[in-house]
């Protein structure tokens, strides 16, 4: 198992995570970290539990709509990818001569 060390609100914390996921659970965590930053400039200082659960929320809401936009994009893709595929098919039928 392999172990971390990051920084959340100037504090550092050392944490385990699988071989290889090093760099994704840094990312995570300075995401994370400007999520608690961007709310004590909001709030100034506010119970930790309050806020990192509020920047919890903020990160999943943020996550949330970048999955809805992969998923438009992906279904977009689909689509133009079984037009692309009818129309071979049509071709290889001799429905379709174009």
């Amino acid at each position: 198992m392999a172990q971390v060390v990051v920084t959340i609100d100037g504090k550092a914390y050392r944490m385990a995570c699988e071989e290889g996921q090093e760099s994704h659970l840094e990312g995570l965590a300075d995401n994370f970290d400007r999520y608690v930053g961007h709310l004590k400039s909001q709030f100034g200082e506010i119970g930790d539990l309050e806020r990192d659960v509020e920047a919890l929320r903020q990160n999943r809401d943020g996550a949330a709509v970048v999955a809805e936009k992969s998923d438009q994009a992906l279904a977009g893709m689909l689509s133009e990818l079984t037009t692309q595929v009818r129309s071979i098919a049509d071709k290889l039928n001799g429905t379709n001569p174009g």
